[in-house]
Formats: C-alpha cells, sequence, structure tokens
C-alpha cells in the first residue's frame, strides 16, 4: 500500500524540506519553494523486500566494473569536438544556452546533419515549424536530398514530450535534438509548459532516456535578463554537458564555452564565425583577436594567455584619464574587477604611478573573458603605457602573475605560451624569466 505526503523543494536549486521555507538555506532565495506530493510504497513482509533487492542487484567490485573505452562520435568540426572532450558520448546529455540570435539553433542543426552520417537523427522543434526548420536547413546545406545522410534527418514538430519519447523507442536514434527544453511538457506533470517543474521532468525523462539506450541527447535551454540559464539551477546539475555562447549576439563572432564537463575539460573554447551558411570555425583564434592592431596606440598589450589546452594570444587595452568627479572609476570589462583592483594598488604603491585620482579603463578585444592570474603583468603595461602615454613594442608579448610586493611569479606553460607568440612574430617578450618585478618590466618595456 502507498502513503502519500507532500514535500517541499526550491525550485532555484532543488533543496527539499518537509515544510514550507520563506528562504531556502542553500541558496538562500526568498519565496522559492513549493509542493509536491508522492508516493512512498510500503513493503507487506521481509521476505518480499528481500527477494525486491536481490532483483535489483547490489554494489560489485570497482574492479570487475567494464572499463571499455567509450566510442565518441566525431561531428567533423574538430573546435566543438575539442569542447565537448574529444566528441560527443553516446548516452549523453548537453544543454546549450545563450541569448537570443546567438546561433544555438543554427549550431545543434548543423550538427544533426553531420551525426545524420552515422545513423537517424531526430531534431524536435517546439518553436518553430517544420517549414521554418526546412527554410534554416536549406541555408545552411542540409536540407538536400543529394547529400549523404540527408534521408536520416528527421524533424518532428511536437511539444507533448511523452509521445516525442515513444516515437523514439521505435526510431532507435543517434542523437536527439530538443530545441528547446521550455517549450515542450509531460502530460504527468501536473504544470504549464516551461514552468519550473515542467523543465525539470523533461530533462529527468530526457536524461532516464539517453542513459538507457544510448542516444545522445542536445537540449536548448533559454536564458533569464540576467544572462543565466533558464529554470532551476537543478537543470544544470542534471545534464553531463553545459555549452554557453559568449559575445555579442549582433557581432560576427560566437564563443563557445564549456561551463560543466563530465567527459573532458572545462576549460576549452570554440570560436565560431556566423556567415549565411551557418556558424564555421576558426581554426587560429589568436590572430582573431589580434586583428585591427596595426596602429599600436599606448595602453595596448598583447598577452599569452592558455585557455584550455592550447595557448591564445589576446590584446588587453586600458585607458587612464583625469577624474571628472572626486571619486575615481575603475571599470573592467571581461576582466576580473578585484583583480584589477590589486594590480593598480600595486602598480601605485611598488612603482609610483600615482592612479589615486585617475579614472582607469581596462577591456580584453574580441570579447573572450580572462580571469588567469598570468595576464597581471600584460594589464600593468597597458595601464602604465596608457598613464605615460607611451606605446609598447609593436614585438611585444607578456605575461607573468603579479605579487603583493609587486614581483612578477612563474606561470604554467610558459614555453608554450613563448613558442605561440614566436609562431606569429612576437621578439619581445616579458615574462617571469626576464621580468623580475613589475618596475623592471615597465622601465624596459616604456624607457
Amino acid at each position: 500500500m502507498a502513503k502519500t505526503r507532500a514535500v517541499y523543494f526550491c525550485n532555484a536549486c532543488g533543496f527539499e524540506a518537509p515544510r514550507w521555507l520563506g528562504r531556502c538555506p542553500q541558496c538562500e532565495a526568498w519565496n522559492s519553494f513549493d509542493e509536491r506530493a508522492f508516493s512512498v510504497a510500503t513493503p507487506r513482509a521481509g521476505r518480499a523486500t528481500a527477494a525486491v533487492r536481490q532483483a535489483a542487484g547490489g554494489p560489485i567490485p570497482l574492479h570487475r566494473i567494464d572499463g571499455g573505452k567509450i566510442a565518441r562520435i566525431h561531428t567533423g568540426m574538430p573546435e566543438f569536438d575539442a569542447v565537448v572532450g574529444g566528441g560527443i558520448v553516446p548516452g549523453s546529455l548537453t544543454l546549450v544556452g545563450g541569448p537570443p540570435g546567438a546561433g544555438k539553433s543554427t549550431l545543434l542543426l548543423q550538427i544533426a546533419g553531420r551525426l545524420a552520417l552515422e545513423g537517424t537523427v531526430v531534431y524536435v522543434c517546439g518553436e518553430e515549424s517544420a517549414g521554418q526548420v526546412k527554410l534554416r536547413a536549406q541555408r545552411l546545406g542540409v536540407a538536400q536530398g543529394e547529400i549523404a545522410g540527408a534521408d536520416r534527418l528527421l524533424v518532428h514538430a511536437e511539444t507533448n514530450l511523452r509521445a516525442v519519447l515513444d516515437q523514439l523507442e521505435r526510431i532507435d536514434p543517434v542523437a536527439v535534438i530538443v530545441d528547446s527544453i521550455q517549450t515542450v511538457w509531460l502530460p504527468e506533470s501536473e504544470a504549464y509548459a516551461g514552468s519550473i517543474t515542467q523543465v525539470r521532468d523533461c530533462t529527468q525523462a530526457l536524461m532516464e532516456f539517453s542513459k538507457r539506450t544510448g542516444c545522445a541527447s542536445f537540449i536548448v535551454g533559454h536564458v533569464t535578463k540576467d544572462g543565466a540559464i533558464a529554470g532551476p539551477r537543478l537543470l544544470e546539475h542534471l545534464v553531463d554537458t553545459v555549452l554557453y555562447f559568449e559575445g555579442e549576439s549582433t557581432g560576427e563572432y560566437r564563443i563557445l564555452r564549456a561551463y560543466k564537463n563530465r567527459f573532458g575539460s572545462i576549460d576549452e573554447i570554440c570560436v565560431l564565425s556566423m556567415h549565411d551558411t551557418g556558424l564555421q570555425e576558426v581554426a587560429n583564434p589568436s590572430e582573431l583577436f589580434l586583428a585591427g592592431r596595426d596602429a599600436r596606440p599606448s595602453g595596448s598589450c598583447v598577452v599569452a594567455s592558455i585557455v584550455g589546452s592550447r595557448p591564445v594570444l589576446i590584446e588587453v587595452q586600458a585607458l587612464v584619464g583625469e577624474a571628472s568627479y572626486g571619486t575615481p572609476r575603475r571599470l573592467a570589462n571581461n576582466l576580473d574587477q578585484q583583480r584589477l583592483a590589486m594590480i593598480l594598488a600595486v602598480l601605485e604603491r611598488r612603482v609610483g604611478l600615482h592612479l589615486g585620482t585617475h579614472d582607469v579603463y581596462a577591456s580584453v578585444a574580441g570579447g573572450l573573458r580572462v580571469s588567469e592570474p598570468a595576464a597581471d603583468l600584460g594589464i600593468a603595461l597597458a595601464i602604465a603605457s596608457s598613464f605615460r602615454n607611451i606605446p609598447l613594442p609593436s614585438d611585444a608579448v607578456a605575461f607573468g602573475e603579479l605579487g603583493l610586493s609587486g614581483e612578477v611569479r612563474a606561470v604554467n606553460a610558459a614555453d608554450r605560451r613563448e613558442a605561440e607568440a614566436r609562431k606569429l612574430g612576437y621578439t619581445t617578450v616579458f615574462s617571469p624569466a626576464n621580468a623580475r618585478d613589475v618596475a623592471g618590466a615597465i622601465r624596459s618595456a616604456l624607457g
């Protein structure tokens, strides 16, 4: 006999409580608890319970678990395969998020066309009609019948996820794409489509189907006005991989970054350029982030950074001017605000640059966000160059972490950073190997 009772859960983080709470003790969100009833089956006898436990199986030794290598599916897009860890893992569940117009549907439709070479792929369109998907597919060049695998790319215009899963059981696809998770719903879930309950339940149903059948699943997630993926934070914990589009959606270039990946690194990025024929990969991101550096103005410094497993050269720009008001402004774009404040304190105390009455603006050109401490020396050189209005040498590149006493500390992968810089023609390198403190590096660079 089953007993029915209610539990309250936070729709922001999934925390459960036996009673309603005004504030979640885990994520500290206000008025986020919803009630949900569930049934608990009570066993009739001890023998029946033992039989159920025996049928369900028990723990097994670690060395007896099959550790065979997973055969990843390659999409033919090397940069995308690197972001997901070397290829798509069968049975994985991937969440793709980003602002409107970033290219989520375009990228997934291109991937669907490439995966159709391996087997049947189902594209579930909840936001668009099948005709609209066909128009986009024609523009991307994946809808022609003479292309190999075009007959195995199926479009299913349905929002009832239970009906979709029933069809998938008969089709047995290698991949399924749901665009988007906020538009599908389950009949057994008593909530409207797009609600927190429906989003969570639909994701759990897709996860169960993917793990059981080995079908690789992709879901598109909307974002809120704050830039976070809409729905409960539990949604990011359920999926295996979270991919997010960065950069301005109105620009030409997009940056796809992995924020969570159970099958690879989370530091990899994929730089894509938007064209009429879809998204195309940028093989050398360093040339992209250094575009437009012919003038060599003051306040600009090239930094050798490590993104994921590869070195990337980026341009750090700084602008220092007289403060118009009593309190100077310190603004950082694609940089850590706290890190910028520490670098300014080191420059004022250890180098003697009187920045207390000046506004300081720092930015990374190209839209790539940099958070590693190895960019400290490049940021300091850019600020000093703008403050003294002296441009850095055109062939100079810098990397190194700054300590509070003004020393330049060593960073990881220094040889790879320097090799990437010299490959692109930068012969003057300011690094921990030749710059013991930031004051000496500034004297060497600015004279």
